[in-house]
């Protein structure tokens, strides 16, 4: 007898992974510090000639402008080149040191008003076109005091200004706690005062001082 066998085979159903229909990725960019000067400081010619026995007072200022995206602020210092002699401002041609570096400093502080001397004297001060980014040093109040946290400005005139000796070291003379994206702009004030009959007598010559600017993030 024969018999027949059919093998029946039920289709069979195959199933793939998932489609993956979410894929997190990042783009970064990174943005790098830009605090530098805007405008730099120029050379400064004071506003006369002195004379050297009956004396008399110059002036000249500079300008200079910081731009910085930094939040937390920058500061400026300013240096006076060590030119190995005692004082900063010093005869071209004669060396002569008869213009003495400012002699009213008040502990190291810029002092109020313009101290007199029976020498001759040469000073700077600061100020700034938005008053609180004029550093602590140069700002007074009320009481005729420089170096007063509550103070509010520089003042406007020689007898109202906080002026200060030129230093080999750094001293702060702009300190800002914000970011200036558009520019801020402060000016640098320097004085020689020559008093009648100066001690020691200032020889006549073109005298010079050199300066530097240095721009610091907070």
């Amino acid at each position: 007898m024969l018999m027949a066998t059919f093998l029946l085979a039920e289709p069979t159903i195959s199933y793939g992974q998932l489609a993956d229909t979410s894929n997190e990725f990042t783009i970064k960019q990174v943005i790098v510090d830009e605090t530098a000067f805007l405008v730099d400081p120029s050379d400064v010619t004071t506003s006369g000639d002195i004379n050297g026995v009956t004396g008399g007072n110059a002036s000249g200022t500079t300008e200079f402008s910081v731009t910085s995206n930094n939040s937390t602020g920058y500061y400026v210092e300013i240096t006076f080149e060590n030119n190995t002699t005692p004082q900063t401002m010093i005869g071209d041609s004669t060396a002569s040191e008869a213009i003495l570096d400012y002699l009213g400093d008040d502990g190291g502080q810029p002092s109020y008003g313009y101290t007199a001397s029976t020498a001759a004297q040469f000073a700077y001060t600061v100020t700034s076109n938005t008053p609180s980014d004029t550093a602590q040093s140069f700002l007074n109040d009320s009481s005729a005091n420089c170096n007063e946290p509550l103070g509010s400005q520089n003042g406007t005139t020689k007898a109202t200004k906080c002026w200060k000796e030129p230093t080999t070291t750094g001293f702060e003379i702009v300190n800002s706690s914000s970011a200036a994206v558009s520019g801020a702009t402060s000016t640098l004030e320097f004085d020689i005062t020559v008093p009648a009959s100066a001690v020691p007598v200032p020889e006549s010559d073109t005298y010079t001082a050199t300066a530097t600017l240095t721009l610091f993030t907070q």
